[in-house]
């Protein structure tokens, strides 16, 4: 519930991410309408601050992973406005992307699998052990043929190894949550931090020079890896964020100063000079080398975990490519798509 609700597909890493968030995207169109989930937001719009970075939305959007994305320049870009500040160089405009509200979301999808799908979930119950054909809890023994481990920030009380294996840590991340403005947004926006942020530029020849001038112009916030995201809710208020700083046991505590730059970043791209902070909170979440991972520790057990910030723009097709592997069927087709990267 600590994240943006943001269903990501483009600047996704190409290849299998890539293919991953335009399945899971289809997914949460079709359980978002049987569950009463509200769609705050349809869309992203892609901020370039810097001649350089119009570049690479250029390249990025003549590529095959650009399909149906638009440059936006000139009376496109005013369009736009509110909320964007005027002097940017452009702007990439993506329809791919969907946005929930992660607090509302998350329990309404629960609410449905148990009302629709007859799934018993145990909240108050803790895995202390699995092996094959059992789980070991803290309210007693459940058996299954199946058992998916999916234990996302905890990487030390099952199968530690493995994840020490991959040499995975936590990044703690830190979002803000303003007071609603005047203007609604037209869609999810993000800053030309982005483009050094999400491997799918990775290929855009422009990056470099990018990388060069945000480097010489912006330093701290890329030391605090920052890039931004703004949503906005059903209220009007805007999820804000975000920084990633790597520990292994990160600290509770969120810097005022970081928060200063992400504001600070969101008011150079919006019309927004003295954003009102409602709340502030952290998120910590897994990453590794890897962008997700499955093992198989035992037999009829897959460990799965999204080692990146992808898991709500993923975690639904990487469910149907573990249960197609228990299962022992052919995987989804996503998994092997023809024609795309």
């Amino acid at each position: 519930m600590r994240n943006f609700g943001f269903i990501t597909v483009t600047g996704q890493q190409a290849g299998i991410t890539w293919r991953r968030a335009r399945r899971a995207r289809e997914v949460w169109g079709e359980v978002a309408a049987a569950a009463g989930i509200a769609v705050h937001h349809r869309g992203l719009l892609l901020v370039a601050r810097r001649p350089e970075a119009l570049t690479v939305i250029e390249q990025f959007a003549a590529s095959p992973m650009g399909a149906s994305c638009r440059v936006l320049r000139g009376r496109a870009l005013a369009a736009m406005r509110p909320p964007l500040r005027t002097g940017h160089a452009g702007a990439l405009f993506s329809p791919h992307e969907l946005r929930v509200e992660s607090r509302d979301a998350i329990p309404r999808l629960a609410a449905w699998l148990v009302e629709a799908h007859g799934v018993t979930f145990l909240p108050r119950a803790a895995v202390l052990a699995v092996e094959a054909g059992r789980a070991q809890t803290t309210g007693g023994e459940i058996r299954a043929e199946h058992v998916v481990v999916c234990p996302g920030p905890d990487l030390v009380t099952l199968f530690p190894e493995e994840h020490a294996r991959r040499a995975l840590t936590l990044s703690k991340l830190q979002m803000v949550r303003l007071a609603a403005p005047r203007w609604r947004l037209p869609a999810a926006v993000m800053s030309d931090l982005g483009l050094l942020r999400y491997a799918g530029y990775a290929d855009c020849a422009g990056l470099p020079a990018l990388r060069r001038r945000v480097e010489a112009e912006q330093a701290q916030a890329l030391a605090d890896g920052i890039h931004l995201i703004v949503v906005q809710g059903a209220d009007g208020s805007l999820v804000v964020g975000d920084s990633h700083h790597n520990d292994p046991s990160p600290d509770p505590f969120q810097s005022a100063e970081v928060d200063r730059r992400i504001l600070a970043e969101l008011s150079a791209v919006l019309d927004l000079p003295a954003p009102e902070v409602l709340e502030r909170w952290t998120g910590v979440y897994p990453t590794g080398a890897e962008t997700a991972f499955m093992a198989a520790p035992a037999a009829g057990v897959r460990l799965v975990n999204v080692t990146s910030g992808t898991g709500a723009s993923t975690a639904f097709a990487i469910a149907e490519e573990t249960m197609a592997d228990l299962l022992g069927v052919p995987p989804p087709a996503h998994v092997h798509e023809e024609g795309v990267a």
